[in-house]
């Protein structure tokens, strides 16, 4: 009995270590999250490994699309787009909906389990068709409601193709004599866990997905909403046109 409650102790010690609430410090302000830890444990960990080396740090929102997401995660930027070093997939876990306010996975078009480092936040209710779509995109966690006025600021920013940009026009976006260096893209400073609590997420109005289980559909790869080779192609198409600063 001793070794039962033991072992009982040791585990809920260990996962108690896990965040729930971290802090992501952008050039455009704080966006605060809840993971869901007991919900979505698999994804939590993986992002938690980010975080914990430091692998957000300097990384660029790369992706901005009016009505849909925010995404980031992937690439640092000096005089050119590096991309992070990737640890292994994770496994899909698709228990909520992508509605307004949520963070979830990006992943390769046509492969549910192929999330790494990249995510993205739902600026809208995507739920119709990311629920179901390469097998439905895992929500990990949600925004506070203070923290929607940063995304809103970073989606109100000048586009460049699908990138937000600072300080530069939309008419010097296609100009071959702007210089862009990593001070015009919105940067994520820092994600800092601020609360390791597992249960600090359990007074949250959450919605599950309730679309997946009657999902019927196949993906064709052409629109994933956080396909990687999709999204990369339409960065780079925006990039090169401006001259990056050495």
């Amino acid at each position: 009995m001793k070794k039962l409650l033991l072992g009982s102790v040791l585990a809920a010690a260990s996962f108690t270590s896990t965040a729930t609430i971290v802090e992501m410090n952008t050039s455009q302000g704080v966006i605060e999250i809840n993971l869901f830890d007991q919900q979505t444990p698999k994804t939590v960990e993986n992002f938690l490994s980010y975080v914990q080396d430091d692998s957000y740090n300097e990384t660029v929102i790369h992706r901005s699309v009016s009505n849909f997401v925010i995404q980031g995660g992937g690439f640092t930027f000096s005089d050119s787009l590096d991309a992070i070093t990737t640890k292994p997939t994770v496994i899909n876990e698709p228990v909520f909906s992508n509605v307004k306010g949520t963070i979830a996975m990006a992943k390769l078009s046509g492969d549910a389990n192929s999330a790494t480092s990249q995510w993205f936040f739902n600026i809208t209710d995507n739920s119709a068709a990311l629920d179901t779509q390469n097998g439905g995109f895992t929500v990990f966690g949600q925004i506070t409601a203070a923290s929607q006025s940063t995304l809103d600021k970073i989606a109100a920013l000048v586009h460049c193709g699908e990138t937000p940009v600072v300080d530069i026009t939309a008419e010097q976006c296609s100009s071959n004599d702007v210089t862009i260096s990593s001070a015009n893209l919105v940067t994520i400073q820092s994600v800092t866990v601020m609360d390791d609590d597992p249960n600090s997420s359990a007074g949250l109005t959450v919605t599950a997905n309730t679309l997946i289980d009657a999902d019927t559909s196949t993906d064709s790869g052409s629109s994933s909403g956080g396909g990687l080779i999709w999204l990369l192609g339409a960065f780079l198409l925006a990039i090169p046109r401006l001259k990056r600063a050495k």
